[in-house]
Parts: C-alpha cells; structure tokens; sequence
C-alpha cells in the first residue's frame, strides 16, 4: 500500500474528505478511558506493529456513538510517528453485549474447572442461561482435567449432554483440548466468560504466548477465585481470530424477561419441538396442560430463575409506576424525588388565556342581564 498523495485522489472517510490516502479498517482491541487501542487490518503499514492509539472525533460524540471493544472502525489522519490516529466511522454491529460491553462477538467461550474450585451445577446452569440470553453460539469447556479421573470427567460428560450441551476438556498443564479449542476459535471473536479462579487467564496464556496475562491462585478459605481481569481486552489468536477476556465473576445477573426465559433453556426447546402446551402463554410453571414441567434435572433451576425474572419485572413496573407520578428532583445529594403535578392542573394560565377569560365573563354577564331585562 503507498500513502503517497496524488492529485486525483480523494477517498472519503466517515463524511469527509481526504486526499491523502485511504481510510484505514480497524478492530478496536482495547477501551482506556477516552482512548481507543485499533489494531489495523492492513499489513503493509509504515509501522512494524499496526496499532494505533486513537481518540473518537467529537461528531460522534455530538451523535451519542459508543465506541466499544470489537467494533469495526475507519481512522483517519494517521501519526505514524507518534502511532496515533482519531476514529471517524464506527461500522454497522453484527452482535452487542452490556456486560461485558463488546461488539461483534461470535459467541461465548465458557469456561469452568472441574476441580479448585468444583463445579457447582446451579451456578454453572446460571451461566449457560446468560450466555443463551445473548444468541451467540456457547462453547462449554472444563478445565482443569488432570486434576480428576477419567470416570469423573465421563460422569459429568454424561450429565451435561442431557442438557443439550458437549464438553470440551482442557489441561493446560497436559496440553489435553488445546487443538479443539483452536479450531473452534479460528476467524471468529470470541468472549471468554466464568467464575473466577477456573483459569480463563492461564488458558489465554497458553493459547496466545505473546501476551501475559496475570494469575492470581485460589483463595484457600472460600475455595473460590480472586478477580484478576480487570478490563476487557481483545487478544489477537495465532491462527487468526480474536479472543476477550472478561473480568470473572460468581454469578452474571439474568435481567431476563419472564417470557423469554424459557428459549434459554435447550431442554424446553426440544420439547416444544416435540410438543405444544395448551395455553400459548404458559409460563411452564403450574399451568395445565404444559409439555415442559416434568422430572428434568434443570427444570428448578428454570423454576428459581422464572422468580427472580418476575421479581425483576415486577420491580422494573414498579419504577415505571413510580416516574409517572415522582420526578427526580437533583443527585447531589442521592436521588430525591418530588410530586410530579398534573400540568394541565397546576400551569400558570398566560394573559392572553386570561384576558379571553375575562371577556368571556363580561359577554356572558352581558347576556344574562339582557335576558332579564327581556323577561321583566
């Protein structure tokens, strides 16, 4: 690629012009502050390593566009030197996440130990539902292999496939999966999710010896991980591909709809698949008729999660109920809220309403007492 001007060049990047080259396509890797780590796509570049730490231009500010990890982005005016250049068009998104905030994602790399710490199926259930939430494909892995025997490793095998999921086994120390997980990554962006402590980190090391990621040990005492991914990162992987770790966490929130709740479930859709229940409504709870109740392992962790997701939106109507009477009157201090009054009742009536008011009076005043006049 030459970045050397010529006359009759002019390429435009975002909505404006520039003579001097071409618009450079970009992934955003990194998000510090208001500062923008772009790894460029191009590879014939003046620089050894296409990297350049960019600013947002203030128009997609003024227009509320959010730049986030993953998105696909133009540069303009790159300093070379200084390696800097400022993002001026932020491509349409494939996929969006809140937590973690990523764009472009092509699905979820969850990963739990088998061992320090031990799985627990409820909290393992609650991760496959938040990662189903967000319809990108789920690849399930457990790691920490050598640590228990092979019946063991059959056993859970066995228990997860009944809910509708393969495992994928890892061994870091062992190198046992390293080579199936590399082919599921390959030309894809991937976010790497679970508790803390199951060893997101140390796979990422091994998966990408380029990068250090840091390592943190179990806590002895509660037998679970500290947090050491503090920011989420997309780490470019050897045979292509991108790979997010994300800060780990015990239990993601599940703000999901109650209605919704049941498609994250792999087990309710094979049998919806096979059967109807009676009521389109069913919330597969008591109602007659249901083809999902039934003695399925996860079916009270479906009942448990259905609780809270009616409790949420119980609690979300309840705000909404609560901003058409309340308004928030200032946060300095905490949020307080006021009355809101009725405008229609409580508006200063204008002089002009005023005095159409007044003279309304007087002409009906008017006619009264000629009425009268006429009847005397």
């Amino acid at each position: 690629m030459s970045f050397e001007a010529k006359d009759s060049d002019q390429v435009l990047a975002g909505d404006r012009l520039y003579p001097n080259f071409e618009p450079l396509q970009g992934t955003v890797v990194a998000v510090q502050a208001n500062y923008y780590w772009v790894r460029l796509q191009e590879t014939e570049t003046p620089i050894s390593s296409p990297l350049l730490l960019c600013t947002r231009r203030t128009r997609l500010k003024k227009m509320g566009q959010r730049v986030m990890v993953g998105d696909r982005v133009y540069v303009e005016e790159p300093d070379w030197a200084g390696r800097r250049g400022a993002i001026s068009h932020v491509l349409p998104r494939q996929s969006e996440l809140d937590r973690p905030p990523m764009a472009n994602a092509d699905q979820i790399l969850l990963v739990f130990a088998l061992a320090e710490p031990e799985i627990e199926p409820y909290q393992l259930s609650r991760f496959l539902v938040k990662a189903e939430s967000t319809d990108l494909e789920v690849c399930l892995c457990l790691s920490k292999s050598d640590l228990v025997p092979i019946d063991e490793q059959a056993r859970w095998r066995d228990r997860i496939s009944t809910w509708g999921y393969e495992v994928t086994f890892l061994s870091v120390h062992q190198g046992k999966g390293i080579a199936e997980l590399n082919q599921r990554l390959s030309h894809k962006i991937t976010v790497a999710s679970g508790p803390s402590g199951v060893g997101k980190s140390s796979l990422i090391n091994h998966l990408i010896p380029s990068v250090d990621v840091r390592v943190n040990a179990v806590s002895g005492k509660l037998a679970k991980g500290r947090h050491t991914t503090r920011h989420v990162e997309l780490f470019e992987l050897p045979l292509s591909g991108f790979l997010a770790d994300t800060p780990g966490f015990n239990q993601p929130d599940l703000f999901i709809a109650p209605q919704d709740l049941a498609s994250c479930f792999p087990e309710i859709r094979h049998r919806l698949a096979e059967a109807t229940c009676q009521f389109n409504d069913c919330w597969h709870r008591d109602e007659p008729g249901c083809a999902v109740r039934g003695d399925w392992e996860r079916y009270e962790h479906y009942l448990s999660f259905l609780d809270d997701a009616i409790a949420y939106q119980t609690h979300l109507n309840q705000q909404s109920d609560r901003d058409d009477v309340l308004k928030l009157k200032t946060k300095r201090k905490g949020a307080q809220y006021e009355a809101r009054l009725d405008p229609k009742k409580y508006r200063q009536e204008s002089r002009r309403m005023q005095q159409q008011s007044l003279q309304k009076l007087t002409d009906d005043m008017k006619n009264l007492m000629e009425n009268e006049d006429n009847e005397g």
